[in-house]
């Protein structure tokens, strides 16, 4: 029986490419989720959920920084069922890595259908720099953000139809999705493109945007989102929706 009066977080990280720092980003993105308000655990391995532990079962939120195809089918499929069953799931970065492993996309299909996408590549640009990122007011992960900048990865990817894009960037090629949600049965999702670095995870806006997420995912009431994601400085002495002294 859960004991807690709020909902709870779950940072996972696994993967098998050197170029991502699995531990700086669990580490990164569990003092996010705690300056949202909630209680954040951490683990390694999402072989876990086709019969979870209880730390894994009574969380109410997984934000997942995966790092290469090493996500057996069978347990997409088993967190696909708990999200669908009414669970949070926020995915950052290369967590929508699906497709490369030995099965290709037909094995990660359970994956790119909950998530709802899957990467493609850099692009022709080079593998990262500075860009700018275009919000879409409006939902209650993007309310109190603005357009911003950010050095991150590029990333194009292959969204699914029933996305709803909140941030783009500019490409020749058109806007590129940057974050965007999707309802999965009676649970919620939000994937973010950003996240790849420590560059990325001490930008102000991206700390704001994966707050918003978490506490939208866990179905935490507008009102609440409000209060709680917006106690945070936004970096120069700024507070959201509070003058500067």
């Amino acid at each position: 029986m859960k004991l807690r009066a709020i909902p709870s977080t779950l940072v996972l990280v696994d993967g098998t490419d050197l170029h991502h720092d699995l531990i700086g980003a669990a580490l990164a993105l569990q003092e996010i989720v705690t300056e949202a308000g909630l209680p954040a655990a951490r683990g390694v391995g999402v072989h876990r959920f086709a019969d979870p532990m209880p730390a894994t079962a009574e969380a109410d939120v997984y934000v997942l920084y995966l790092s290469g195809p090493r996500f057996d089918p069978a347990e997409q499929q088993a967190l696909s069922d708990l999200v669908a069953a009414g669970k949070g799931l926020v995915a950052i970065h290369a967590s929508n890595l699906f497709g490369f492993g030995p099965g290709g996309v037909d094995a990660d299909r359970a994956g790119i259908e909950l998530v709802g996408s899957r990467y493609l590549s850099h692009g022709d640009a080079g593998s990262e720099g500075r860009f700018d990122v275009r919000v879409k007011a409006g939902h209650p992960v993007t309310r109190h953000l603005g357009d911003f900048a950010i050095d991150d990865e590029y990333y194009l990817i292959d969204g699914q139809p029933d996305i709803e894009v909140l941030a783009e960037r500019d490409t020749p090629a058109g806007p590129q999705p940057i974050a965007y949600v999707r309802e999965h049965g009676r649970g919620r999702v939000c994937y973010t493109a950003l996240g790849h670095d420590p560059r990325a995870w001490g930008n102000p806006w991206f700390r704001q945007l994966i707050r918003q997420a978490v506490l939208w995912t866990a179905g935490v009431a507008d009102a609440d989102i409000e209060t709680w994601s917006t106690r945070w400085p936004l970096g120069n002495g700024r507070f959201i929706d509070r003058p500067s002294s």
